[in-house]
């Protein structure tokens, strides 16, 4: 057998340098259990923060499950509570645009699982901010930077 891990044991850690409302607890166990092909999250999310910005992504699809309290999925459809044990999937591209979070209402944390492809190539959008994430650069952009296929060659 593989080696195995506990989603309900894990609790990450949130980055100190994420400002407040995006520091969710993150705890990364893909590699841990010998995934090659996916990667696997666990996130803690207490009332008022959220896992990232809304965004999209090119190759990858995820998948969102809940295992604990009641996160709000952002998608382009609207917002929506979610409970213990759904699951949602996002699929590449603007219709699979997501935001997860845990409004300030709730009486405490909501723990859930992402669960993703993993595309050296990957590119993310974030519409709110008129930005992309070019991944294998480690680089974000403003998409109104765009510039014409042949700028500075000619």
């Amino acid at each position: 057998m593989s080696e195995s891990v506990n989603v309900f044991a894990l609790v990450g850690e949130a980055d100190p340098t994420d400002p407040p409302g995006f520091r969710a607890r993150m705890a990364r166990f893909g590699p841990s259990i010998g995934a090659e092909q996916l990667g696997a999250s666990v996130y803690l999310l207490d009332p008022g923060e959220a896992i990232c910005p809304y965004h999209y992504e090119f190759p990858d699809e995820e998948w969102l499950v809940v295992l604990e309290g009641n996160p709000t999925v952002r998608d382009p459809d609207g917002e929506h509570v979610l409970e213990p044990g759904d699951l949602v999937v996002f699929r590449e591209g603007p219709e699979g645009a997501h935001r997860v979070s845990n409004g300030a209402d709730r009486p405490g944390p909501a723990r859930v699982m992402m669960l993703s492809t993993k595309s050296a190539t990957a590119v993310c959008v974030y519409p709110d901010s008129d930005k992309v994430g070019v991944w294998p650069l480690g680089k974000l952009f403003k998409l109104g930077d765009a510039v014409d296929y042949f700028d500075g060659e000619v």
